[in-house]
């Protein structure tokens, strides 16, 4: 079905990326390992800016923004350059910001997400280098603050800001964009995007073809998708109530999911762009031939291979191929059991269990869910038994092997099914009778009593041809 999007909405995404897997700052030696440490900690002249200090650039954060870019598949510029962005802003002392202006390090690429319709490709605009400015902290919220302080610890991290076209047409859309971008970094290993800060979105939204709002420093993707929601609603009914939109910058409030105004929407001309004059111009394209031949294989690719090479669908593809971790950790379980089969236990039991708890793939291992599906396979335990060891090696801790002994989970005998069978029927008469007038739901209710016989040590399916075949004699 194709989405008409009534309401015109336009998303555009600018996704500020901090390269915390550098070691030392984009300009200066100061180290990036400052998240655990005391504020004003890991600050320099040069990354607060003092009179007289000089930037030096970090090559390794070259190299990592052009692999960003490749990986988002921009051209990369032959020869790029810093501007000075000027400004002032208390988290920002020196009065500007040293960014890339019109010869960003990437730009005119693409990712293909997920969209309400199918498959949708997103135009990246460009992808540029800059600083990371100092942080702000609100005593109180931002609008009734008693006070604020300002930590420095940040200030001269590398960002890469990647800037894409108002091509999303909902806030499912730009959450997809933002999981499919979080997933492409992580497989190139440019960022710990679990840190305090790592990813942060400001959002251009408009609705109607209107004029569009600016919503800044969202850190979160639900937070994202929260603030679209609240956004595009609230410029409906101002339209719809003969208001006017604005051009504006807007605050989201994750607290009470609102947005605030905070002030009317800059233009380029008021950062008063210059070069900076202790840079020289950067050549880059010389290194781009060696960084593309060590690109990693990216989501996309590795689920496409997923498909071939072991012969899954692609629903399962995509969800082993989202998280680096999960895809390797699938490859080593594939390499020991049917991939197939692997592929479910993976993809859909394994990933359910994980994300219900809100923990990663790492609190398994894949010894263990090679044993459970070694246990099913040689018919020792039934699915279901499966399942519940997989839950109790998450919520309790312990091995496979020991807990099918500790819960008796080792499936039942023949007769004990087939006689549990007999008395499930002979106690559902009414069930039965409803079953035979084509109530077909009745069946659950005996199987279910089956099941409870057994102690859940029969195989569900088994158990429901059983009870199928009882009832038609």
């Amino acid at each position: 079905m194709v989405y008409e999007n009534p309401d015109g909405v336009k998303i555009g995404l600018e996704v500020h990326v901090q390269l915390n897997r550098l070691n030392t700052k984009l300009f200066c030696g100061c180290s990036t390992d400052y998240h655990n440490d005391e504020p004003n900690t890991h600050v320099c002249p040069v990354c607060l800016g003092l009179p007289g200090s000089l930037p030096v650039i970090n090559e390794r954060a070259v190299e990592f923004a052009i692999k960003i870019g490749l990986a988002l598949n921009c051209e990369i510029v032959g020869q790029t350059q810093f501007h000075r962005k000027n400004y002032y802003y208390p988290d920002l002392p020196k009065g500007f910001q040293t960014t890339q202006y019109d010869y960003p390090i990437a730009s005119r690429g693409k990712i293909v997400i997920e969209g309400e319709d199918g498959e949708r490709i997103i135009r990246v605009t460009r992808a540029h280098m800059e600083e990371d400015p100092g942080r702000l902290q609100h005593i109180g919220t931002i609008e009734k603050s008693k006070g604020t302080l300002i930590n420095y610890n940040r200030s001269g991290m590398t960002l890469i800001e990647i800037v894409s076209e108002p091509d999303m047409r909902s806030p499912k859309e730009a959450r997809r964009y933002l999981d499919k971008l979080r997933s492409i970094l992580d497989y190139l290993d440019v960022f710990n995007g679990d840190l305090e800060g790592a990813m942060r979105v400001d959002a251009n939204v408009s609705v109607f073809n209107g004029e569009r709002v600016e919503v800044k420093n969202i850190s979160s993707f639900k937070g994202a998708e929260r603030a679209l929601l609240y956004e595009i609603m609230r410029q409906k009914n101002h339209v719809r109530r003969g208001g006017k939109i604005v051009l504006e910058t807007r605050h989201f409030d994750e607290a009470r999911g609102v947005t605030i105004s905070m002030r009317t929407k800059e233009e380029e001309h008021d950062y008063r762009y210059f070069p900076e004059p202790d840079l020289v111009p950067m050549r880059v394209a010389d290194r781009v031939p060696g960084i593309l031949k060590a690109l990693p294989e990216l989501p996309d690719a590795k689920r496409e291979r997923f498909i071939s090479q072991y012969g899954i669908a692609d629903m399962h593809a995509r969800a082993l191929t989202t998280e680096i971790r999960v895809a390797n950790f699938y490859e080593e379980v594939a390499s020991q059991v049917d991939p197939k089969t692997a592929a479910v236990w993976v993809a859909d039991i394994l990933k359910g269990e994980l994300n219900y708890r809100d923990i990663g793939i790492d609190a398994f291992t894949v010894e263990d869910i090679v044993t459970v599906i070694g246990l099913v396979k040689e018919d020792k335990i039934t699915e279901q038994s499966g399942v519940q060891i997989i839950r109790t090696v998450l919520d309790e801790g312990g091995r496979p092997q020991d807990i099918v002994v500790s819960k008796g989970l080792l499936k039942v005998e023949d007769d004990i099914v087939a006689k549990a069978v007999e008395e499930a029927v002979a106690e559902s008469p009414e069930a039965v009778a409803d079953y035979l007038a084509g109530k077909e739901k009745s069946l659950n209710f005996i199987v279910g009593k089956v099941m409870q016989k057994t102690k859940g040590r029969a195989d569900a399916r088994e158990a429901r041809e059983r009870v199928l075949a009882r009832i038609s004699k």
